[in-house]
């Protein structure tokens, strides 16, 4: 087909379109909560006249376009009254709605946006939603609500074991996921080296984990992506809440700025444990605070604007000789605009800082590194039709990286300041969605994204004969560090590298009768940052660095299809998926590499491949006294690293080896039961594979020396893993809905004392001379209580 014929049939398709439209009216506004204004995602805005609807998108705003007449429309969202109105469409009409919370919306289990039969024909397949609500009844350790310990309930996410941070989508590493706060990149999840997480289940609206079938409009991780947005305040009323523990508070105030106009949210929590260490003469510390706030004020009917934020700081010292702060710093400044009832678009300027700093007294110098970004973001939905909608828009990130600096902390220290080379690198991308309703049984979803990589100029490059700055000794079968043969000086406007990629998404959903569908999906991505770890958990000292000259960015593939069935009216509901994803340029490190302020990271980088493929089961009962889930995965994740040339051994002998996070079966269970109006049981129970790592399987003496020699990589595991956790909630006055009101939450972690696993270490016993493994536990049982309250 030549061009002209080509931009005929375009012209010819949108004049039927417009045309066709010229019949039909469009019904659009924003839904709220009632008491507070605050909007509500994911509502259902139904017709079950026409077995057609919609919902609204993250800022609460919806618009379908109907042929003209009289329409039953219900709206439905969980833990919400279900509410119906009769609309005559006879013209364009903005219509706003507000919901009022229902009387057992604290109790509802919610794991997806919704559970009505709607959902059964969207198209978008591996998403699981949790609410706060849901978050804060999950039995956890030291009785803190935690939103990354709760998304590992979910089929398909595990982490990398007790007081560990991070978590693993699908058999991808914990770097590979995309966090985003609304809307701004969270580097490092955690606080407390894993033991909780930076979001503050009080100040959480909305929160949604895309696994597979990922939009277009996300990039930048190859694979998942955790959405979450903060509550926007209540513009009618003040209002606060929070909760006491054992360990750590926290507590949230929100009200109007201008009543019904704009409204303002500030929520701090703290821990407070290190207190009460100089009582057992300890003179270590250990806390965290971090800070959540957001600014909302609607300028008219067609504007509105946001200024949200979060500060979060890690503090550990160890006898006052060794101190380690980190955390994390965001800013984003949003306006959302309705260009008419069919195009909605929201702008973002975001700023995001992830720190880190190390003062070791005893050797008097104090390390600093981290990443910084300034992120724009231009986003706009279009609602074309009742069966056609597009949502498109660009996005761009300059990054700077701090590898790491070093400086004298006294005047007589012997260390020298010395300063690792910063990195530079600007991202773009622009993206086009579609969801397309082809038929009454069949939808699509496709969108294409085009994203970018500058790896910007620095002061200075090392240069390595033909490129190859891991070279292969072939006398000893290892790989070794290259030596420069020079450096190379770039001015910062120059581009040292640069990469282009093309990534489509494609999703379908086949409804096959009112209460089941089958769907599937792909979806290419390219993931240009790596975080430079050689452990399976992250830790607050991991570096991240950009691609460039000698790291390439990494490129997954993605399939994935299911079956999906509401049973009685959405009662119970079952989600049944397979997936198998490969990812290309997955790095690799040779034996003995060094990450910690090498400046040469190029020198023991590899680039490898890695696959992972597996079965996920979802089942729900979503009413009654008794709710909850079950969730089981079955995968395999490896990874592999081939030599260069046929002479190269490349790593684990040019074989597939387990990744440190592959858990062949996973289960949990999770349940509550409505005892009484008082009382409410929790239970979640975990069974997982054991941990993958390696053994030695020998040893040998070499001058008096003791010298282990080790199995393949990660050819052997730990011990399964499996934990009981209850908890009951009491409520002393459930029948007070103003006011003071207030429960008490009493759990216990690990009920039956089980002794899991976190890592076997060999080691020669001095008096014996025999080796030993030592097994270590991080927690046995651990009761704990809590009160919360709000007013």
């Amino acid at each position: 087909m030549n061009q002209s014929k080509l931009l005929l049939l375009i012209f010819l398709c949108l004049s039927n379109t417009f045309l066709f439209a010229q019949d039909k009216f469009t019904l659009s506004g924003t839904i709220q909560e009632e008491k507070s204004n605050e909007t509500l995602i994911g509502v259902n805005i139904l017709f079950p006249n026409q077995k057609t609807g919609t919902i609204t998108n993250e800022y609460g705003f919806y618009s379908i376009t109907l042929p003209e007449g009289t329409y039953t429309i219900v709206l439905s969202y969980v833990g919400y009254s279900a509410k119906t109105e009769t609309i005559v469409l006879n013209k364009d009409t903005k219509k706003d709605f507000t919901l009022v919370v229902s009387a057992e919306s604290l109790e509802e289990v919610i794991l997806t946006e919704n559970v009505e039969k709607l959902s059964i024909r969207k198209p978008q397949m591996s998403v699981n939603a949790l609410s706060s609500a849901t978050i804060k009844e999950i039995p956890v350790v030291l009785g803190e609500a935690d939103v990354i310990k709760a998304i590992t309930l979910l089929p398909g996410v595990t982490n990398a074991g007790e007081s560990s941070s991070g978590f693993n989508v699908r058999g991808g590493a914990a770097d590979q996921n995309l966090i985003l706060l609304d809307e701004a990149t969270v580097f490092n999840s955690s606080h407390l080296f894993g033991l909780f997480s930076v979001f503050n289940p009080d100040a959480i609206k909305d929160l949604k984990l895309y696994k597979g079938g990922i939009p277009a409009r996300y990039g930048g991780r190859v694979s998942s992506v955790l959405d979450i947005y903060q509550k926007e305040g209540n513009s009618k009323d003040f209002h606060m809440n929070g909760g006491i523990g054992l360990v750590a508070s926290r507590l949230l105030a929100e009200g109007p700025i201008k009543k019904d106009k704009g409204a303002f949210l500030l929520g701090g929590r703290s821990s407070y444990a290190h207190l009460f260490l100089p009582l057992f003469d300890l003179d270590n510390v250990a806390y965290f605070y971090d800070l959540n706030t957001k600014l909302s004020y609607e300028l008219n009917d067609k504007d509105a604007i946001y200024l949200s934020g979060y500060f979060g700081r890690d503090v550990f010292n160890l006898t006052d000789s060794f101190k380690n702060t980190y955390g994390n710093t965001i800013v984003n400044f949003r306006w959302n605009h309705l260009f008419s009832n069919k195009l909605f678009s929201n702008m973002s300027l975001i700023y995001s800082d992830y720190y880190y700093g190390l003062s070791l007294d005893f050797v008097e110098f104090n390390w600093n590194s981290g990443i910084q970004n300034f992120n724009f973001k231009y986003d706009l939905k279009h609602y074309l039709s009742d069966t056609f909608k597009l949502q498109y828009g660009l996005n761009s990130i300059y990054y700077k990286f701090n590898p790491g600096e070093i400086e004298p902390s006294t005047p007589t220290s012997g260390i020298n300041s010395r300063k690792l080379i910063d990195k530079y690198a600007f991202e773009n991308a622009i993206y086009v969605d579609a969801e397309h309703k082809v038929s009454e049984k069949l939808t699509l979803a496709y969108g294409l994204r085009l994203s970018s990589f500058l790896r910007l100029g620095q002061k200075e490059l090392n240069i390595y004969e033909n490129d190859k700055a891991v070279l292969f000794n072939e006398d000893f079968q290892i790989y070794q560090s290259a030596d420069p043969i020079g450096t190379a000086s770039f001015s910062r406007n120059e581009t040292i590298k640069s990469f282009i990629n093309l990534e489509p998404r494609f999703s379908a959903a086949y409804q096959l009768s009112e209460n089941s569908s089958v769907k599937a999906s792909y979806n290419r991505m390219s993931q240009y940052l790596h975080l430079l770890t050689n452990t399976s958990s992250p830790t607050p000292l991991d570096v991240w660095t950009p691609s460039g000259k000698y790291i390439k960015p990494q490129l997954l593939d993605q399939y994935a299809i299911g079956y999906f069935k509401n049973f009685k009216d959405g009662d119970y509901s079952l989600e049944v998926e397979s997936y198998y994803k490969t990812v290309k340029n997955r790095i690799d490190y040779i034996d003995g590499a060094n990450l910690i302020a090498n400046d040469a990271i190029e020198q023991v980088i590899l680039n490898g491949k890695a696959r992972a493929y597996g079965f996920e089961l979802l089942f729900r009962k979503n009413e009654g006294r008794l709710k909850g889930w079950l969730a089981y995965t079955l995968s395999k994740s490896e990874q592999k690293t081939a030599g260069r040339t046929p002479s190269e051994t490349g790593i684990n002998n040019n074989s597939w080896y387990n990744t440190g996070y592959d858990k062949t079966h996973d289960i949990s269970i999770t349940s509550s039961y409505d005892v009484s109006k008082k009382w409410k049981a929790n239970t979640n129970f975990i069974f997982q594979t054991g941990q993958p790592t390696t053994y030695p399987n020998g040893q040998y003496e070499y001058n008096g020396i003791v010298i282990p020699n080790y199995s393949a990589r990660n050819s052997t595991r730990l011990t399964s893993y499996n934990r009981l956790d209850v908890s009951a909630t009491y409520t002393p006055k459930p029948e007070k809905k103003e006011g003071w009101q207030s429960h008490w939450v009493f759990s216990i972690y690990n009920l039956y004392n089980r002794k899991n696993a976190n890592s076997i270490s060999f080691a020669q016993n001095e008096e014996t001379g025999r080796n030993e493994a030592t097994r270590l536990a991080i927690f046995g049982i651990i009761p704990s209580l809590s009160y919360n309250f709000k007013f």
